[in-house]
């Protein structure tokens, strides 16, 4: 077993197969997505910053040169900066809308924090 988990290392293809695990993270999120669930852009702007990450060090795994690694970091780098800058964004978003005074901001108790009924 450990000679078979070495050359899946030296080869590289573990990275292969969680790269296999990411994008289908990536499709089931796509899915929940249209079904009402979170917001996408931030999340696969996420799952691309790890793939990048995780093919740069399949690079480094397989040998091949600086070059190409610093690029998969870079592209890495890009991708988690789009992904700060969208979940920034989107409370930022949300305290500038119409309808919403820096007074009205917080939890008061006409807020669903105050009305909520929790029944166990």
């Amino acid at each position: 077993m450990e000679a078979l988990l070495a050359s899946w290392f030296a080869s590289g293809r573990i990275i292969d197969g969680i790269l296999l695990l990411v994008g289908a993270e990536a499709l089931l999120l796509v899915w929940l997505s249209r079904r009402g669930g979170p917001p996408l852009p931030a999340l696969l702007a996420n799952l691309a910053s790890g793939a990048a990450l995780m093919l740069a060090l399949r690079s480094a795994l397989v040998g091949a040169g600086w070059i190409v690694v610093a690029g998969w970091m870079l592209a890495g780098l890009v991708a988690h900066l789009a992904d700060l800058g969208l979940r920034f964004r989107a409370p930022t978003a949300q305290r500038r809308s119409p309808g919403h005074t820096p007074a009205e901001a917080g939890t008061t108790q006409q807020t669903a924090a105050f009305t909520r009924v929790t029944r166990l």
